[in-house]
């Protein structure tokens, strides 16, 4: 701030400022809510000091007082009685908007309100402008602001408010006809009943539209409800309850992003369906353009009322949108579009606001500064499906005496389409840059000279006030809008409420189809890397079976190799003997031990190897994801761990593998028959002692031969099963992760294929609506928008929208219009034809 606020606090009403920052509210300055102020300051004897400061309020000046800066100049005694003031005139239009909403709410956060209280007294302000509104007829009812303020005592502004709240109610400013100058416009019976015309359209088409709205409305909240249903069902699985909750986190954290999405989609949609109604009983024309470009100046030039009206006595940038209102049109002149600094981005978001509501977007330019920039907008337009003309304003110093003459000896001489200054480049300059971006050029160019427009109004120029007037050609401009609204108005209408509201729930269409083809997407990659870690695993356990079995068999070849040597140390031993000795051999050779380190080696080398084909599929994933999911700012890394799923993996491995030398049967204690005595007998009896020797040693080695490659099988068998069990553990417990976990995505996936065939039927809803209303306009008959109605006629309707259109009919439409006229006023490619 600027100024120190001490010094001049006694000398401001912070409660009549509060009721400027509520005119701005929603970036939108009626005249009549300017002309409303003033007369609210006059009868409440407001000082100049605070007018001044409401001003600046009004004009955006960078030095304005805050809302949070005023709210907290008022005293807490003052706060009930201000909230009704703000009530009043924030019902007196007879629209509450959502932005006059929040700005009640921010001043009951202010106020240390709580959110009972503030429901509270809106509710009671809803149910006192509802039961005035049924019984408006009632000449003794009091009005809805002194209602309003029954138990308040009533201060000066307090009454001012009341007073003037019953002249603007909605049917006392229907009677209120401001007249201009130039009623060319406006004038005679043929406007007045399109008018009529165009009002029961728009009405029909909103309540039409309203039912598509409410139906966006559920989808949405039902796809919200849904993916939390996905999270509990996952939560409540009888599975291993560290899998579940693990998956159940992550798609926690998907759910939470989608809904902060969907809840962002619903948002906008909403804002589209309240700008229409806020524009229901107009037909509403914007201005639109670069900074400069003269959108003001033709405000001025129509309404006859420039920024004088708002009181800041000074020419400077429209900061918010302006609008002026008489018999049932809307003129709205916005903040320039593009500007360079930050404030020119929140202007052109202003600008924007308005563009739902818009029936028509005159879209001005300059011939001294045609730049493909400033038609990068019209993409905007084109995504809302908006009706475009474009006016050209030719620049020329008429403010220089001799060019005026100049130009007034030969005023088409600036507007000649040929020729070294000729206009043609120009407007073919336009069409190209337009047609890159807004699709088509189906649309008027009308160019004018606006500043000559402008001197026709000024006093010094009123002897060619009529020539000046001509030359500008704003006259063509005017016949452009009168056209519009008789011959176009009712098509215009429904194009507002049925044509454009497609794109309002197309847009969350658009995201939740995207977003259920990622799901599938990511899904599929799974379930394929799934099968790729299971043929790993396969091929592991293969090659790691493979080099078991030949390690425990090189060790039993060890032990068999052991055997002759034995044999002729122990040929002579007794029974007790061998044994003792073949059990010392086999702890000598440490069989068991080899055998129980070959299967711990055998589980490391899978440990490895499984560790190695997780780490590189997270890899995968986490680039896949990423590339997927870029668009919609969703982390893929943190709504799927990969690291958590390697440590959980390696943490089962882990856990597996101590058991494994338990379940190994290391039963290597190998009896030697009783052999000893029958070979000693026999030897006594017919041998010689070599000969003894010889047979005993054959015997013994061929009886531990026998045993231990039976050992030897068995083991091997044994080591097989186990290790084929223990891998089949592993492949389980990440199939059961990634089966969960894929389980999740697709049930995300099904519960968007839902939500998009309700938000497809539904923009199938519109267009069919939209399809009849094209229909009867073309055939210039009219039939009440009923579903009956429209099936009677329209059988499909295929449309590209804001770029084609094509209706099939069950019979044959004789149009009354030809095709090409039909294209430039929808701005689509259409078709019409017999099913």
């Amino acid at each position: 701030m600027s100024y120190n606020l001490q010094i001049v606090s006694e000398q401001l009403d912070y409660r009549f400022l509060l009721l400027a920052h509520l005119i701005c509210a929603d970036s939108q300055i009626h005249s009549e809510e300017i002309k409303y102020l003033k007369d609210l300051g006059d009868r409440a004897n407001i000082s100049q000091q605070t007018l001044d400061e409401k001003d600046k309020i009004l004009a955006q000046d960078s030095h304005h007082l805050t809302l949070d800066c005023i709210a907290n100049r008022v005293s807490v005694g003052e706060q009930s009685e201000v909230m009704r003031q703000i009530l009043a005139i924030a019902y007196a239009d007879g629209y509450f908007a959502p932005s006059e909403r929040a700005m009640i709410n921010r001043l009951a956060s202010i106020w240390n309100w709580s959110s009972i209280e503030i429901d509270r007294i809106i509710a009671e302000a809803k149910s006192l402008e509802d039961r005035v509104s049924n019984k408006k007829d009632n000449k003794s009812e009091l009005s809805f602001a002194a209602k309003l303020f029954q138990n308040e005592q009533k201060s000066a502004l307090s009454r001012a408010v009341i007073d003037m709240a019953s002249k603007a109610a909605p049917e006392a400013i229907g009677k209120k006809v401001e007249r201009l100058e130039r009623e060319i416009l406006l004038s005679g019976k043929e406007y007045d009943e399109a008018i009529k015309h165009c009002s029961k359209i728009a009405r029909e088409d909103y309540q039409y539209a309203e039912l598509a709205f409410k139906k966006t409305e559920s989808t949405l909240k039902t796809l919200m409800l849904s993916l939390g249903e996905v999270i509990l069902r996952i939560e409540n699985k009888n599975s291993k309850a560290k899998t579940a909750t693990e998956v159940a986190k992550q798609l926690e954290e998907s759910k939470e992003q989608l809904n902060t999405q969907i809840l962002k989609e619903l948002e906008q949609v909403k804002e589209s369906h309240q700008a229409k109604e806020r524009a229901l009983s107009y037909f509403t024309i914007a201005f639109m353009g670069r900074t400069k470009a003269g959108k003001s100046t033709l405000h001025s030039i129509i309404t006859q009322e420039g920024w004088e009206s708002i009181g800041v006595g000074k020419q400077r940038t429209t900061r918010f949108n302006r609008i002026y209102e008489w018999k049932n049109i809307r003129i709205i002149d916005t903040p320039g579009i593009g500007a360079a600094d930050a404030g020119g981005r929140d202007d052109e978001e202003i600008a924007k606001s308005i563009v739902d509501e818009a029936d028509v977007i005159c879209y001005v330019v300059t011939n001294d500064s045609i730049q493909e920039t400033e038609f990068k907008f019209l993409e905007q337009l084109k995504e809302k499906a908006k009706p475009l003309i474009i006016l050209l304003n030719l620049k020329y110093n008429l403010r220089d005496s001799r060019r005026l003459q100049h130009f007034l000896k030969n005023p088409d001489k600036l507007f000649a389409k040929d020729g070294k200054s000729g206009i043609d480049g120009h407007i073919n300059r336009i069409r190209r840059y337009a047609n890159q971006h807004y699709a088509n050029d189906y649309f008027d160019i009308v160019p004018v000279m606006l500043l000559a427009a402008q001197l026709s109004s000024e006093s010094e120029h009123q002897k060619n006030k009529n020539k000046l007037y001509k030359a500008s050609r704003i006259q063509d401009f005017l016949d452009s809008i009168r056209e519009s609204l008789i011959k176009h108005g009712a098509i215009r209408r429904s194009q507002t409420f049925l044509g454009s509201t497609v794109g309002a729930i197309q847009q969350p269409d658009k995201w939740i189809t995207q977003q259920k083809q990622v799901y599938q997407n990511f899904s599929n990659t799974l379930k394929s890397k799934q099968k790729t870690i299971r043929e790993d695993i396969k091929k592991a356990q293969r090659d790691i079976c493979e080099s078991l079995e030949q390690e425990i068999a090189a060790i039993f070849q060890e032990v068999i190799n052991s055997i002759p040597a034995f044999a002729e140390n122990y040929w002579e031993a007794d029974e007790h003997e061998l044994n003792r000795a073949w059990k010392q051999n086999i702890k000598d050779i440490k069989l068991k031990k080899r055998i129980q380190l070959a299967n711990e080696e055998a589980v490391n080398q899978f440990q490895v190897s499984i560790k190695e084909t997780l780490e590189e599929v997270g890899k995968e994933l986490q680039l896949v994801s990423q590339l997927n999911l870029s668009e919609f700012n969703l982390n893929a890394q943190d709504r799927f761990n990969w690291r958590d799923l390697i440590k959980f993996g390696g943490g089962a491995i882990a856990v597996l593998a101590a058991f494994i030398p338990l379940v190994f049967p290391i039963a290597i204690h190998i009896a030697i028959p009783l052999l000893g005595i029958g070979l000693n007998l026999i030897s006594n009896l017919f041998t010689s002692k070599k000969e003894k020797r010889r047979k005993a040693v054959e015997n013994i080695s061929q009886s531990l031969r026998e045993q231990i490659n039976k050992q030897k099988d068995f083991i091997s068998e044994k080591a097989h099963q186990n290790f084929a069990k223990y891998c089949r553990d592993i492949l389980a417990n990440i199939n059961s992760y990634f089966s969960e976990l894929t389980e999740g995505l697709d049930d995300i996936s099904n519960q968007l294929e839902k939500a998009q065939s309700s938000l497809d039927a539904t923009v199938n809803y519109l267009n069919s609506g939209y399809a009849k209303r094209i229909i009867d306009w073309t055939t210039e008959q009219y039939e009440p928008l009923t579903v009956e109605n429209i099936k009677k006629i329209v059988t499909k309707v295929d449309r590209n929208f804001g770029h084609s259109i094509t209706i099939k009919t069950k019979t044959k439409i004789e149009l009354k219009k030809s095709l090409e006229e039909i294209k430039k006023v929808v701005q689509e490619d259409i078709s019409i034809e017999s099913y």
